[in-house]
């Protein structure tokens, strides 16, 4: 019967079919791009020889340390892109060709931070120091290694490249003779080529991202430099040492050229990690226009100038609510002028310093720790410095490291990003807004929020730099801005606004006009506002509307003041400031992702901010050497921006009358080219 009773209840059964084995590695093969960043030490041996053949014969070695200075955003640090090709054969052996380049943290007025020096001295010579400093470098390589199921193990080897300084300078002569007169700085550049290798491990982390760390060695053979001035031969090798950490997007098997050009990377975002990254090209040009004196400070006529960044914004989720980021950026160019001429300054992508090569600053590196206190639950979407998510419209925010004031403050969504709409300064910000920052337009602190209903309620403490208008903050603290806002959202004829108030108190060493003009007459000479400096207060109040008018129509208005006796500290010079602008939406015709951006701004100063300037006082952008004939700077700008394939494309115009307050100069106009990618 048990046997009888089998076939029948196997019969009953459903019969499934086979299911495919599926491999859970992952494909390592084809194309990819990636960024990285890291930290590097080195060390030179070298060798001198001053006066010709028959002088003295000299040598020695010196580290190129490893360094990290938070305050100041310098070190050792490095920021990199790369791009390869993998081939996995069946046996799980992985073959492949990288190349990269790598460009180390300057902070430019002391450019090049990976550096070292020796100092020797002798009767003959006096006293000298010899130097070497990386400005970039990069290599072409061969990996092999083996493809586990979730993670490959390879070596890699190859040729590698470098462009190098190296420094000759004499600090003291000789007891007999004059070989160059002391002060004498000699800085010949060279290329070197080397070779590379290490050892590195790879992991996929979602979709085509796969992250990796790698060690490299480097090595440069002696390569020779002439200096001139002092008849001394130098030749030096060099080593460097790397560790970097990077993530590679893979694009395909076959032609990647398309695909790059077409569609961005889909961004990372996982549980725990998230990547998103920008680059923007802004080319500006200002045909000539009158222009009967120039002085220091002074816009320039028949210029061009351009600008390039590669922004990377890396965020980790800490605990519940809390969120770090980091956003190294490569930059490289120069604003018009060397960005002077107009308080309300052409182009936002511009820095108050610019360099001819690419390199690396740690613009931001905040912890932001979101407090929910309920209310309605909103979506949040991904983006730079934000994970996607949810919170509650009731919230407190907490945020605190190195950022930039106008992340948090004075912000609007028509006129606030120069890589995406205005460029002027006075547009995207408020001109008086004198926001604590270095010559980049970053500070240390922290900031909270409040969120309740309709209303925000802000506050927050940041570090002046060092000095007005410097590249470096006060490392101690000691010079400090107080910043606060009261932010009010409303709807009228259902169309959403918002209008905030915002007040600044910079507390630091600054100076007045008057002490500076006094002192002007009593020595004959120019008005000279670093000479009366004393630790002072400085202070100012604006007001930032945005208005949605319809669907495809925006508005904004912006208008401040700020205190006119005392130097700005670390923005521009601005007294007095109105603006107002629209942006419109092409939808309206049939173009839905083009925008059209319309504005104008009129910046003034006070009466004894106009006495400093043209008693020859110099301000943060403008001067001319003279102002005999006073007027308010207005500036119109207009913006046509619309994709092409991954990118946007923006054709910008500004028309500058009086620029730095000068009637005798312009009107001056501004033509620019801007050229954005993000994902």
């Amino acid at each position: 019967m048990l046997a009888l009773g089998r076939p029948a209840l196997a019969a009953d059964l459903p019969v499934k079919a086979p299911v495919p084995y599926t491999s859970t590695a992952y494909d390592w093969s084809g194309w990819y791009i990636g960024a990285h960043a890291g930290v590097i030490r080195g060390s030179s041996n070298w060798t001198s020889t001053p006066l010709g053949p028959a002088g003295p014969s000299l040598n020695g070695s010196f580290d190129l340390p490893f360094h990290f200075d938070f305050m100041g955003g310098t070190g050792s640090y490095v920021m990199g892109l790369q791009g390869g090709y993998n081939y996995v054969l069946p046996s799980h052996v992985m073959l492949g060709i990288e190349g990269d380049a790598s460009f180390p943290n300057s902070d430019v007025v002391v450019p090049f931070s990976v550096q070292g020096s020796q100092t020797v001295a002798s009767p003959q010579i006096g006293q000298v120091i010899y130097g070497e400093a990386v400005i970039h470098y990069g290599s072409v390589r061969g990996r092999i290694g083996y493809a586990f199921d979730q993670f490959l193990l390879y070596g890699t080897g190859g040729f590698a490249w470098t462009y190098d300084q190296v420094t000759r300078s004499q600090d003291a002569a000789p007891l007999a003779g004059n070989l160059v007169a002391p002060g004498t700085v000699e800085t010949p550049l060279l290329w070197r080529l080397g070779w590379v290798a290490g050892i590195g491990v790879e992991i996929p982390i979602a979709g085509n991202w796969s992250a990796k760390a790698e060690f490299l060695e480097t090595g440069f053979g002696r390569k020779n430099a002439f200096f001139a001035a002092s008849a001394d031969t130098f030749a030096s090798s060099l080593a460097m040492q790397s560790i970097r950490f990077g993530l590679n997007y893979k694009i395909g098997d076959t032609n990647p050229i398309p695909e790059l050009i077409t569609k961005t990377p889909t961004a990372l975002e996982t549980d725990r990690f998230a990547f998103h990254a920008q680059a923007t090209f802004l080319e500006q040009y200002t045909p000539p226009f009158r222009s009967p004196y120039v002085g220091p400070n002074s816009l320039n006529p028949n210029q061009g100038r351009e600008t390039f960044d590669v922004t990377a914004y890396a965020g980790m989720r800490l605990w519940d609510g809390a969120e770090l980021w980091i956003n190294p950026e490569i930059d490289q160019g120069f604003g018009l002028s060397n960005s002077t001429g107009a308080a309300g300054f052409t182009s936002g992508e511009a820095y108050k310093v610019g360099a001819s090569y690419p390199y690396t600053r740690l613009h931001r590196a905040f912890l932001r720790q979101t407090i929910d206190l309920g209310g309605d639950v909103q979506d949040v979407s991904a983006g730079f410095n934000q994970f996607s998510g949810k919170q509650t419209s009731d919230r407190l925010v907490i945020t605190v490291g190195k950022m930039g004031v106008p992340d948090i403050f004075d912000t609007n969504k028509y006129a606030h990003d120069p890589r995406g709409d205005f460029m002027n300064w006075s547009l995207i910000d408020t001109g008086t807004f004198d926001y604590a920052a270095d010559a980049w337009g970053y500070s240390v602190g922290g900031a909270i929020e409040w969120y309740t209903g309709p209303w925000t309620f802000r506050g927050g403490i940041f570090d002046l730099s060092v000095t007005p208008n410097s590249t470096a903050l006060d490392s101690r603290f000691g010079q400090f801005q107080w910043d606060g806002e009261i932010e009010r959202r409303y709807s009228i004829f259902g169309q959403p606004g918002k209008v905030a108030v915002t007040g600044f108190l910079s507390r630091g060493g600054m100076g007045s006009f008057q002490d500076a003009i006094l002192l002007a007459a009593e020595t004959g000479m120019p008005a000279d506002i670093a000479a009366v400096r004393r630790y002072q207060s400085r202070g100012g109040v604006s007001m930032n509307l945005e208005q949605q008018l319809s669907d495809n129509i925006g508005f904004f208005a912006r208008a401040g003041w700020a205190d006119g006796r005392k130097e700005p500290f670390d923005f521009t010079d601005i007294d007095r400031t109105v603006a107002a602008g629209f942006a419109l939406s092409g939808k309206l015709w049939g173009r839905d992702d083009d925008t059209i951006g319309i504005a104008g701004v009129v910046n003034g100063i006070t009466n004894v901010h106009q006495a400093f300037l043209n008693a020859g006082g110099l301000g943060i952008l403008v001067g001319d050497g003279q102002l005999p004939h006073p007027g308010n700077e207005g500036i119109f700008e207009a913006y046509y921006n619309f994709p092409w394939f991954a990118s946007k494309i923006t054709l910008d115009y500004q028309l500058i009358v009086n620029p730095a307050y000068n009637r005798d100069r312009g009107p001056a106009s501004v033509f620019g080219v801007r050229v954005h990618t993000q994902y």
